[in-house]
C-alpha cells in the first residue's frame, strides 16, 4: 500500500498467514488455487495485464517458497525511516527469493541492490490515458 499503513498493523503477513494456516495446517485449500488467489486472481481483479502467471512473454514476478515452512513472523517495529520514524514491518518463514521482472530483489530475506519494478498502471488506466505506465 506504499507505505499508508507502516505504523499500524495492515494484516500484511496475510500471505503466508495463508499458506502456513488454512494450506499447510488446516488443508481447507490446496497449495495451487492459494498460489492462484494470491497471484492471478488479484492481477485479475485489479486489471493488470501479462502478471499473475507463470506464461512466455508475461512478466516474471515469482516467489520462490519452501511450502513446509512458509509462515508469518510476529509483527515488529523498526527505527529506519528518516528522521528515526517508526515502521512496522512482518517478517516470514521459507522464503526464499522474490523475484521481479526476472531479478532477483530479495533472497533468504536479505534485499539485493536490484531495482527492476515499476509504477503499474491497470488496462483502465491505459484505456483512458494512452499509455502502458512506461
Amino acid at each position: 500500500d506504499a507505505g499508508a499503513h507502516v505504523a499500524f498493523d495492515a494484516s500484511f503477513g496475510y500471505c503466508t498467514f495463508l499458506l502456513a494456516e488454512w494450506v499447510r495446517k488446516r488443508k481447507l485449500m490446496t497449495l495451487e488455487a492459494a498460489v492462484n488467489k494470491l497471484s492471478f486472481m488479484v492481477a485479475n481483479i485489479f486489471g493488470l495485464r501479462d502478471r499473475g502467471l507463470i506464461r512466455p512473454g508475461w512478466f516474471a514476478d515469482l516467489t520462490l517458497f519452501d511450502p513446509d515452512t512458509i509462515g508469518a513472523l510476529e509483527p515488529e517495529y523498526t527505527n529506519d525511516y528518516p528522521g528515526g520514524t517508526t515502521r512496522m514491518i512482518q517478517r516470514s518463514t521459507g522464503v526464499h527469493y522474490t523475484i521481479v521482472n526476472g531479478q532477483v530483489i530479495a533472497e533468504n530475506g536479505e534485499v539485493t541492490s536490484a531495482r527492476p519494478g515499476r509504477v503499474l498502471r491497470n488496462s483502465w488506466y491505459e484505456a483512458h490515458n494512452g499509455t502502458n505506465g512506461k
